[in-house]
């Protein structure tokens, strides 16, 4: 059942004890929008757990500065910015299959499994949604509060370059910089600064880059030997996302990384009226227009074909309007 920011609100006023759990390989949003809610529900006198499959990457450490893991039984289980069941990751799927009471996200390929869902498909961010909700709540917007929530808000929108990025999306970044929200050093680590690693398997992903399609699709693919080369893993390969977009004339950009089952993950970027979402719900995905994933299942050049036959799909269709 869909239910609004108030009933949100009601819901969660209404429960002490509170598990929020965020989607596997967790980035900027699902984590800034989790603890944030977390601290300002703990102001209100209530039990909070933010919990998630993966490992949280040494960038985000911050969020959880303070933030006691307590063990308890939930009243309360609440996804944040997980738009499918799926994304919890395996083994958290086998756990919380059918007992999500509430979810709160901005995907408007959301598959409503939460018993109750708040979602707002035309946020940019999950960051945006919770932080309207902690003020329906009346939680003080803290410095740590704010800088949970500009990392979600930043990430989301590749610091406010997306087309997703609102009026809205600049109007509350402003007020959580006036909150105190560490935007300086925020911006400087996820957008300004490479790791030696990063920069390494960067180099290598970009030599994998090959064109479709008279050169509108740029497709790069990091495998598990491009990881070890590059003294890297997964925790950097976000950042890789919108390389193959940035190329001039590019209209779709996909992003593969090889997990170690030999399956891939696929991230895909697009321009104008190109649907990525669409594209990536053929493969079982989904996303947002501009921004999009799914699982594709190997080997690697079946992946690729599999892929390439939605994109195709995609830019003919535009083609043709």
């Amino acid at each position: 059942m869909r239910i609004d920011l108030h009933e949100t609100a009601k819901l969660l006023e209404n429960s002490d004890k509170i598990l929020l759990l965020c989607h596997a390989h967790p980035d900027g949003d699902t984590l800034g929008s989790a603890t944030a809610l977390a601290r300002g529900l703990i102001q209100k006198g209530k039990k909070v757990r933010v919990d998630c499959s993966d490992s949280i990457p040494e960038d985000f450490s911050f969020m959880f500065e303070g933030l006691e893991s307590e063990e308890f039984d939930p009243e309360l289980i609440v996804a944040v910015d997980v738009a499918d069941i799926k994304l919890l990751g395996k083994e958290y799927e086998g756990i919380y299959t059918g007992r999500i009471d509430l979810c709160i996200d901005h995907h408007a390929s959301n598959m409503l499994y939460a018993d109750k869902v708040c979602l707002e498909p035309d946020s940019a961010s999950a960051a945006e949604i919770i932080y309207l909700l902690l003020g329906i709540m009346g939680a003080e917007i803290t410095p740590q509060i704010a800088s949970c929530l500009f990392t979600g808000v930043s990430t989301d929108t590749g610091c406010f370059r997306f087309s997703n990025t609102t009026v809205r999306t600049f109007e509350i970044a402003a007020q959580l910089a006036k909150h105190g929200a560490d935007t300086y050093n925020i911006i400087q680590v996820f957008f300004e600064t490479k790791t030696k690693t990063y920069a390494a398997l960067e180099r290598l992903a970009l030599d994998s880059m090959r064109f479709y399609f008279s050169d509108k699709c740029a497709l790069i693919c990091v495998t598990q030997e491009m990881f070890k080369k590059a003294g890297s893993d997964e925790s950097e390969v976000d950042r890789l996302a919108n390389l193959p977009r940035q190329v001039e004339g590019v209209l779709v950009g996909v992003t593969m990384r090889e997990l170690k089952d030999g399956n891939f993950k696929a991230s895909v970027r697009t321009h104008g009226d190109i649907d990525a979402s669409a594209i990536c719900k053929r493969l079982g995905g989904g996303g947002h227009m501009g921004a999009a994933g799914c699982t594709l299942y190997g080997p690697k050049q079946t992946a690729i074909n599999s892929l390439l036959k939605e994109v195709q799909a995609e830019i003919d269709a535009f083609i043709l309007v």
